[in-house]
């Protein structure tokens, strides 16, 4: 059963089109232990190893350390739709909050 780490590298290797082989590859390490972090309920990778990780998908280690924190792509969604709703009339805002409270019930 994969962690919340676990599924934050895989999403990311999969966004940016990376196989297990290549990312293991980029990262330096093999592929069974790039699926033992994406997979097993407990990884505890190396500082060298989160390091070669980040690297190789162009992110910060923070991300991966911080089960709060979001991929590149959400933020950007995230500030879109915020920007979005801040343009529009207070009728369209309260149509919006609505929505987001049916969402949110069900």
């Amino acid at each position: 059963m994969s962690t919340i780490f676990g599924n934050k590298i895989k999403n990311l290797r999969r966004e940016k089109g990376f196989t297990l082989d290549s990312l293991a590859d980029a990262a330096g390490m093999s592929k069974s232990y790039l699926w033992e972090l994406e997979n097993r309920e407990s990884p505890r990778p190396s500082v060298e190893k989160l390091a070669a990780l980040a690297k190789a998908l162009s992110m910060d280690v923070s991300y991966f350390l911080d089960e709060e924190a979001t991929s590149p792509e959400e933020r950007h969604l995230d500030q879109a739709f915020f920007r979005n709703y801040g343009e529009l009339d207070a009728t369209a805002k309260e149509q919006m909050r609505r929505i987001m409270e049916t969402f949110k019930k069900s």
